[in-house]
């Protein structure tokens, strides 16, 4: 399965092999089981200001700007696009109930799986949309000594969030990787889109509701039911990138 995943990806954007040097992880719903606590949050909030919005349908919009989700409920329910006031009041709302919740905690697997990539000498960088500015110490708290300041991308540093492929194309550009030299983990479907219109060949674990198929249709070459899932198989799949 991994051996024809990887040829497909290779011949179709003209490489003769993946040149592994890094991973790049997307954060919430990867790294950390936090997209519960959002998905709450936004269907709250919704709800409160006369919008429909389900848990389910939230995790679909992971990875979009919060206006971006606002307006694409606007539009459905209203015909047009939210004020700017409208989505400062909702967004902030939405804010202020997700950080009701307790502290998102680390996602099963994600941090034997990143002992491993370290300890193969791969570089190990996070993709996020994410502007927390205490996300590095957050990051460092819970996977210590595997991330570095300079080789993350976060809200800070993009225009276009997911599914731009702005994000992913930022994390080669400060990390000197071409597209065939990194892998990209992503658990929604357009932080999947974004890798793979970035050109990297993208691996979804699907840690949320959604059917598998959302996540291969948005483009994953390889999918995996959980982190623990892809911990399991890292081993065999960095064998047979090293091979292919």
């Amino acid at each position: 399965m991994y051996q024809e995943a990887i040829k497909k990806y290779v011949e179709q954007h003209g490489h003769q092999r993946i040149r592994l040097k890094a991973v790049l992880f997307d954060m919430d719903g990867v790294l950390f089981n936090s997209m519960p606590y959002h998905a709450k949050a936004w269907n709250k909030t919704m709800s409160q200001f006369g919008f429909n919005l389900s848990e389910e349908e939230a995790y679909l919009h992971e990875g979009r700007t919060g206006a971006g989700t606002i307006n694409i409920v606007s539009q459905r329910e209203r015909g047009h696009d939210a004020t700017e006031e409208e989505i400062q009041r909702i967004y902030q709302a939405k804010s202020e109930e997700f950080n009701r919740y307790p502290e998102a905690e680390r996602m099963p697997g994600a941090l034997e799986v990143l002992l491993k990539i370290k300890a193969t000498g791969l570089t190990a960088m996070v993709v996020t949309g994410s502007g927390q500015r205490s996300l590095l110490d957050r990051l460092n708290h819970h996977f210590p000594n595997i991330f570095q300041k300079e080789l993350m991308v976060t809200a800070f540093d993009v225009k276009y969030g997911k599914p731009n492929p702005e994000p992913y194309l930022m994390a080669l550009q400060k990390g000197d990787f071409l597209p065939h030299e990194a892998i990209v983990i992503e658990n929604a479907p357009l932080g999947v889109e974004a890798g793979a219109a970035a050109g990297i060949f993208t691996i979804a674990v699907n840690t949320g509701p959604m059917p598998d198929h959302v996540l291969t249709d948005a483009g994953a070459n390889l999918l995996f039911p959980s982190m623990p899932a892809f911990n399991e198989a890292w081993e065999n799949l960095y064998a047979i990138l090293q091979q292919s």
